[in-house]
């Protein structure tokens, strides 16, 4: 593939962490033309890191912390302005595959055979550290294409959101749908960017053969282990169901409900007293705040 590749990684305060995704991601058996870090103003020797370990790594540095949303949007504006055609964004904590990146421009390739026009977006598979798919990185299939997904036949396998884990995106879709919006800071910008681009531009994508270790502590919602931060998912969701940018009717009715059950499955497992002044405040805020980015 003759198109260049940057891939956008957005960090703060996880120095280990993103050592081993920087090393993983320059081992790659596909090579990235460019790596761009977006540093939230570290405060843990995260530069120094950088700067002994990583001399090919373009460090991107925010004045002050703007969370994961802030970083994606920051990382991916530059990497767009410097004429990069294929964005590679992923988290922190995100350890890819030798080969995650060779299975994503090799399926570009493929489909852009079949289909006769370049996918705008790809999203790689997500595990645990156990191999086994991450539940909360677990994209959504498209109705018709649910069974393709359940069984692994990812040939053409259309989704309707995936998380930021590991994305692929090609600049024309940014052309269309712009950048993530980075009011929404931490949670949920995954799911309101990825949900708009597949509605504008009805092109995404599962690749299966492009596996990435999402190395959360948990496996599940770590979140749940700090409810104040749940704040953000809970202001967030309310914002997007607003929006209406992302979701038709239906699909509202689908985010409500899954909201509804990740508010459920918050307050069993923060308790009553610790999960519901963040779940309360968040609604609350999400509705009396202007939706960003409308």
């Amino acid at each position: 593939m003759s198109e260049k590749v940057c891939a956008v990684i957005p960090t703060y305060n996880r120095k280990n962490l993103l050592r081993e995704c920087l090393n993983a991601v320059l081992a790659q058996t596909r090579a990235p033309e460019h790596v761009l870090v977006v540093d939230n103003a570290s405060t843990d020797g995260t530069l120094d890191m950088l700067r002994a370990e990583f001399s090919r790594v373009e460090v991107l540095c925010l004045p002050e912390n703007q969370g994961s949303a802030g970083g994606f949007h920051e990382g991916m504006k530059q990497a767009y302005a410097m004429g990069f055609d294929w964005i590679w964004i992923m988290d922190n904590d995100t350890i890819p595959s030798p080969s995650a990146l060779q299975a994503l421009t090799d399926e570009a390739a493929s489909i852009k055979q079949q289909l006769g026009a370049v996918p705008l977006l790809l999203a790689s598979k997500v595990v645990w550290q156990d191999g086994t798919l991450h539940p909360v990185n677990i994209p959504y299939p498209v109705l018709q294409d649910t069974l393709k997904f359940l069984t692994e036949k990812n040939r053409l396998c259309k989704i309707r959101f995936a998380s930021f884990a590991s994305l692929f995106i090609h600049r024309q879709g940014i052309n269309t749908v712009g950048f993530p919006c980075k009011a929404f800071f931490i949670y949920a910008d995954d799911l309101e960017y990825v949900a708009r681009f597949v509605r504008k531009t009805g092109s995404a994508f599962w690749v299966k053969d492009s596996v990435v270790v999402h190395k959360t502590p948990y496996k599940g919602f770590a979140s749940f282990q700090n409810p104040p931060r749940m704040y953000y998912d809970f202001r967030n969701r309310i914002w997007i169901l607003r929006q209406r940018k992302a979701f038709g009717l239906l699909g509202s009715l689908w985010l409500a409900l899954n909201t509804a059950g990740l508010a459920l499955g918050f307050l069993v497992k923060a308790g009553l007293s610790a999960g519901w002044p963040s779940l309360s405040q968040g609604i609350w805020d999400g509705l009396r705040s202007r939706p960003p980015c409308d």
